[in-house]
């Protein structure tokens, strides 16, 4: 018998066919922190290039990525199983958001100038060091795409810990970068466990953490930063309402929530996930939305006809499906799905649930997956009620034709971001992120870039001048 202990590895799985497709050795402590002291090193230098010289290489990762689509989109389909027109759509909005920190840049870091009595002042903006992004599996590109180029771009260095069953994305992005021609160093990815990023935040050389994730993965590496006086941002997941007023286009208001809930495989934070729907049009919706579900095509991710691929691991879809049995249970009633397709595969029905009271989980957690969950209400004060009663709060929807009432209700969600007559989604020039439980800070537009640079005062004043 062999004493030989395996090296531990992080393993690429195909959840289509629960196949491992390759697998990386994770890194030890020591060379850890030989990589952090190289992008330490290379901060130096970046810091000091021009912004001009940034955004060509920021220009570059752009074309790469336009280039590349097919093939990245593959890749993040053969890694957590999205289908693959919606891989490679995300990869067309990663080169939208690096082509957005190019052009625009120079003008949001350019000096502000200040209003003063007495001589000049004006604010500065200044990279920081080497930024510590900590990211999730379902937007495998779009994530980090969402943390690297804003703070790259000024000036920043970064060092990833991507999520463990997308390490073929993880790396594909530092090859993308060192393609662009951003020198070594400047973007480094690194193949660690979850466990051992808590030591990466104490790194004196570390300045600032951005996570997206899970509440509790959040609050343990916001803990882990602040006891080292480090800021963070957190995004930390939603279960988004989708109010549907009594005047909404049903049909419209159907296929914007079913595509919505059902895109990505139901694993995006912003789906929506709660449909909030006046008691005067809730039969029509509720049949509208079976006729939907009905349409939906559940198979291989790669196939073009296919609409909704599998979970993104093993785990997901049997977590997901101890959440709809919880519900049943407690007396929910599964209008649609709600079990595991009978084939090789992280797969799970596409699941309507209604009647969920306060009384049960569903009404306050978060499904992560294929999963649409259906209220009826009576009064707008209901909706809101129904709307708010979560811990999250990322984004959410107002659907109905008088846009000047649907804006008033929209200011009363509990939310960082409300779309009307549209799923909650993204674009480079919008800031995205949430309040309460869903975390805080900005990403996107010039909000994400100024997260983490230093806002230097500069006062000048001549010396026989007061003050």
């Amino acid at each position: 018998m062999s004493n030989t202990t395996k090296t531990p590895s992080i393993k690429s799985i195909n959840p289509f066919n629960n196949e491992v497709v390759k697998e990386f050795e994770l890194m030890s402590p020591e060379k850890v922190a030989s990589m952090i002291d190289k992008a330490d090193q290379a901060f130096k230098s970046w810091k000091n290039t021009s912004i001009e010289e940034r955004a060509k290489i920021m220009h570059k990762m752009a074309s790469l990525m336009r280039d590349k689509k097919e093939d990245l989109g593959k890749l993040a389909t053969l890694e957590m199983g999205k289908v693959l027109a919606q891989a490679i759509g995300e990869v067309k909005i990663c080169a939208a958001i690096f082509d957005y920190y190019a052009d625009n840049a120079a003008e949001f870091l350019a000096d502000k100038p200040l209003e003063v009595p007495h001589g000049e002042a004006f604010l500065s903006y200044e990279p920081i060091g080497v930024i510590l992004s900590v990211q999730p599996w379902n937007f495998p590109f779009y994530q980090m795409t969402r943390s690297a180029a804003a703070h790259i771009t000024a000036g920043n260095a970064m060092v990833l810990k991507h999520s463990s069953n997308v390490p073929q994305c993880a790396q594909m992005m530092e090859d993308l970068f060192k393609e662009a021609g951003l020198p070594d160093g400047v973007y480094t990815n690194l193949f660690v466990a979850g466990k051992d990023i808590e030591p990466i935040v104490e790194n004196p050389k570390i300045k600032a953490v951005t996570l997206t994730g899970s509440e509790p993965a959040g609050a343990s590496i916001a803990t882990a930063a602040a006891k080292q006086v480090k800021k963070s941002t957190l995004e930390l997941g939603g279960s988004d309402p989708f109010i549907v007023l009594e005047d909404a286009d049903v049909q419209l208001a159907v296929k914007t929530a079913v595509q919505g809930r059902m895109a990505n495989g139901g694993q995006v934070c912003t789906s929506p996930k709660r449909i909030i729907v006046a008691s005067g049009i809730y039969e029509e919706f509720l049949a509208k939305t079976k006729e939907a579900f009905a349409q939906i095509k559940v198979g291989n991710p790669m196939d073009s006809d296919t609409t909704l691929g599998p979970l993104s691991t093993e785990k997901a879809a049997e977590d997901v499906l101890a959440q709809i049995k919880k519900a049943a249970e407690q007396g929910a009633t599964i209008e649609l799905g709600g079990k595991r397709i009978d084939r090789v595969g992280a797969f799970l029905e596409p699941t309507l649930i209604t009647d969920i009271t306060p009384k049960m989980d569903l009404y306050f957690e978060e499904v992560f997956g294929p999963v649409m969950m259906v209220y009826k209400y009576e009064t707008i004060e209901e909706a809101l009620e129904i709307a708010n009663a979560t811990e999250f709060g990322l984004g959410g929807t107002v659907f109905g034709t008088d846009t000047k009432k649907a804006v008033k209700v929209a200011r009363k969600i509990d939310s960082g971001m409300i779309y009307i007559n549209h799923a909650t989604s993204v674009a480079p020039q919008l800031p995205f992120g949430g309040t309460k439980k869903s975390g805080y800070g900005r990403e996107q537009a010039i909000e994400g870039l100024l997260e983490f640079v230093n806002i230097k005062l500069i006062r000048t004043t001549s010396p026989d001048q007061p003050f």
